[in-house]
Order: structure tokens, then C-alpha cells, then sequence
């Protein structure tokens, strides 16, 4: 059988049950990432006709089409925080970036060396890619679309953060990169890396957002309101505007996911409580969960099929240590004089998913040259990501709804309202 069409049959099938997912999962207070993921493990399980989901013969597919769902959820994420930007208000955002994740790399990367032997460039690959939490499952532990009126704490925390730390880990992926080319006596250098990886690609990142962003604010909302010129109100702009900012940036050899949730944010603040943010939200929100259903099942598939192969005990006791102990425990350090209740901290904590994020540092790290425990950490990767959207997908709609019971009214508001 042709496999390209039983490949768009598939995705035409997921694709149309994703419209009735919200719904389902809210009845259920399960979430659909768990249902596509045993749909994908049960269709590879038992029908030899579909096309096999072989992460080293499609690496190329894989990053990117796991690329381009978390380049979309990037722009939906900045579309639908409510909250002004500043250093003030977003301390929290900015101390679970700072704090927890160089922390969660660093820890990830001793544990890698120690317990699991791996080389220093594979050991810190796998803290590199297990770093930033996801935008892409964890819709259920964000806030709503724009003008929700959500004053969450932990929600927009948990927003704010996936939107941050998916593009600034970035430079970690870069420099587990260079060791392992330095390793096999290739052209890198660690100043190379301090100088462009670091410094240069981060601000080329922030200023490409930035200007993009206050470009489209205008083209968008100034001209045609207040110039009566070139009114439009199609919600595609937004999937264009995140393609034409990624391919800039990277044209520009800055970082384009940082660009991406930039430009999001500046838009958003340029007309912040106009009607046209939530079609443009709702347009991202329904092309990313088109893509997502094909990559839950393509996962399901793989988990079935031998990803798993070369997990080990001890590689599974890493992976459960890092989602119940070091992210826990990495988030009460980061968060230590805040104002924060420790309920809203322990929710924060607990509910730092991981993702198609890491799927596409990992595939693009694999893409630029070889490490020596590509397998193992592909394993362990999907191994964490499996317990994280089964745990967390079933946890998350009862423990914000308990959060919400236990905590007083007052305590929920934004730390930067009080």
C-alpha cells in the first residue's frame, strides 16, 4: 500500500477527533495527549501497513515537524498571557529560567557522567534537552486564550516559563554540541560558543522579536485604525508571522523560538486588550493541535516499536528522580522570597512537563553530529516524556481544581497586582 496515503488517512482521522479532544478531556479531566498516545501505541502494535516511525532513518522529519508544532504554540503561548510585560511582574518566570533550569541542566549532566557513564557531551545533551518545559502538552496547566481574565499565579508561571526556557536552552544544546564535536578533534571551540551560542544569537533573538513585533503591531492594528488602510482581520497572520520571524532570525543567525515568543509578546502589548488577539491565538491553537495529533501517535508508535529498547533500571530511576525530586526540588530553590504561597509552589514544582521540546533539541543535536549514547538518551528522553504526560495528564485538571478550593481568593491574583 502506498504509505503517503495511509499517512494522510491517519492524520485525517486524528486530526478530526482533535476537534472534539478539549471537550472530552475536560468531562474526563484526562488529558488527550494520553488518549493519541495509546491510539498511536495500538494502530503500531497491530497494523504492519503504517508507515514505520523510525526516529534515525526520518531524523530529518523529526525535527522538523517537532519544530514546527512548538514554533506555533511559542506564538500562541506570548498571544495568550494577559499579563504585562515587566521584570517586576515576571520575576517568577524569569527565576524558573535562571535558577531551575541551569540547575536541572547541571544536575541532569552530573548524573548522566556519574550513574549512567555517558561522556560529558552526551551526559549534558540529555541535560540540554530535558531542561525546558513544553508549550506544546502542557495547554492544561496554562491560562486561557486572550482576555480570559485568569489572575493565576501558578498558570502564568507555567506559561511564561515554557515560553522562555524553550528558546534559552538553546545555547546549552549548542555547547553539548561543540564538546562532542571538540571530542572528535572537530573545528569548535568553546570561545566560539561563549561568543556566538551564547551571547550573540540570544540578543539577536530578543532584537529580531522585538522589531518584528512592534512592525506587526503596527501593520496590524495602527494602520488600518487609525490610517483607515489595509484593515485585516484573518487569523493566518499569526501562523505567517511566526514563519517569517523563525526564517529572519535564523537568516540572521540569531535564535528564531526566542524571536518567535518575542515577537508574540510585543504584539500582544502593542494593542492589549484588541478583540483580533484571540482569533489570532485561536488560529495557532487549532494548527498546533492538528500537528500534535500526529506526533502523540507517531510517539505511541515508537514507543512500541524499540525506542525503548536501550533503557536500563538505572536509566529509569534517573528519569523518575528528575520529574518527582530535582524539578521539585529546583523550583523551591528558585523561588525562595517570593511571594508565592507554598501550595502554588508545589503545583509549580510538580507540573514541569516535558515535551515535543525536548524532541526537537535532541533530533537537531543529533542532526549536527554524533554522540556516543545517541540511543540511551533517545530512551531515556521518551521514557521521561511518557511518565510526564501520563502523570501530569492525569493529575493536572484535579490539582488546580483543589488548588483552587484551598487557597483564598486573594492568594490566586498575580504576585505583581498585590
Amino acid at each position: 500500500m502506498d504509505e503517503y496515503i495511509i499517512f494522510i488517512t491517519v492524520f485525517g482521522f486524528s486530526a478530526l477527533a482533535m476537534a472534539w479532544m478539549p471537550a472530552i478531556s475536560q468531562k474526563t479531566g484526562i488529558s488527550y495527549s494520553i488518549i493519541y498516545v495509546m491510539v498511536g501505541a495500538v494502530l503500531y502494535s497491530f497494523f504492519d501497513i503504517l508507515p514505520k516511525p523510525d526516529v534515525d532513518r526520518y531524523e530529518e522529519y523529526a525535527v522538523h515537524l517537532t519544530e514546527l508544532v512548538v514554533l506555533i504554540s511559542l506564538m500562541g503561548t506570548g498571544l495568550k498571557i494577559d499579563q504585562a510585560f515587566s521584570f517586576k511582574s515576571w520575576i517568577v518566570p524569569f527565576r524558573l529560567v535562571i535558577v531551575t533550569m541551569i540547575l536541572c541542566i547541571g544536575l541532569m549532566t552530573v548524573m548522566g557522567w556519574w550513574i549512567l557513564k555517558f561522556d560529558w557531551a552526551s551526559a549534558l545533551l540529555l541535560g540540554a534537552v530535558l531542561a525546558p518545559t513544553d508549550p506544546v502538552l502542557a495547554s492544561d496547566v496554562q491560562v486561557g486564550p486572550p482576555h480570559e481574565g485568569n489572575k493565576d499565579n501558578v498558570k502564568f508561571s507555567l506559561t511564561a516559563e515554557a515560553g522562555l526556557n524553550d528558546g534559552t536552552a538553546f545555547p546549552f544544546v549548542w555547547l553539548a554540541i561543540t564538546l562532542a564535536i571538540m571530542a572528535g578533534n572537530g573545528n569548535a571551540s568553546i570561545q566560539n560558543w561563549l561568543l556566538s551560542d551564547l551571547i550573540y544569537k540570544v540578543i539577536a533573538g530578543v532584537a529580531s522579536g522585538f522589531l518584528f513585533g512592534k512592525l506587526l503591531g503596527y501593520l496590524i492594528f495602527d494602520l488600518p485604525e487609525k490610517r483607515q488602510f489595509l484593515l485585516t482581520r484573518d487569523g493566518f497572520i499569526a501562523i505567517a508571522a511566526t514563519l517569517m520571524v523563525y526564517g529572519v532570525t535564523e537568516l540572521l543567525h540569531g535564535y528564531g523560538f526566542i524571536a518567535v515568543f518575542v515577537c508574540a509578546i510585543s504584539m500582544r502589548a502593542y494593542e492589549r486588550n484588541h478583540k483580533f488577539h484571540r482569533r489570532l491565538h485561536e488560529f495557532t491553537d487549532q494548527i498546533e493541535r492538528m500537528l500534535l495529533a500526529i506526533i502523540l501517535i507517531l510517539f505511541g508508535g515508537i514507543l512500541v516499536t524499540g525506542i525503548l529498547k536501550a533503557l536500563t533500571w538505572e536509566m529509569a530511576l534517573v528519569g523518575i528522580c528528575f520529574i518527582f525530586i530535582i524539578r521539585p526540588l529546583t523550583v523551591f530553590l528558585a523561588l525562595i522570597g517570593t511571594k508565592l504561597h507554598y501550595k502554588e509552589k508545589g503545583i509549580i514544582g510538580f507540573f514541569g512537563i516535558r515535551g515535543m521540546g525536548s524532541f526537537y533539541y535532541l533530533s537537531f543535536a543529533l542532526s549536527k553530529t554524533w554522540f556516543n549514547f545517541n540511543k540511551e538518551i533517545w530512551a531515556l528522553v521518551s521514557f521521561i516524556v511518557l511518565i510526564s504526560i501520563i502523570v501530569h495528564g492525569i493529575t493536572a485538571s484535579r490539582s488546580f481544581k483543589k488548588l483552587e478550593e484551598n487557597l483564598p481568593g486573594d492568594q490566586i491574583k498575580i504576585i505583581a497586582d498585590r
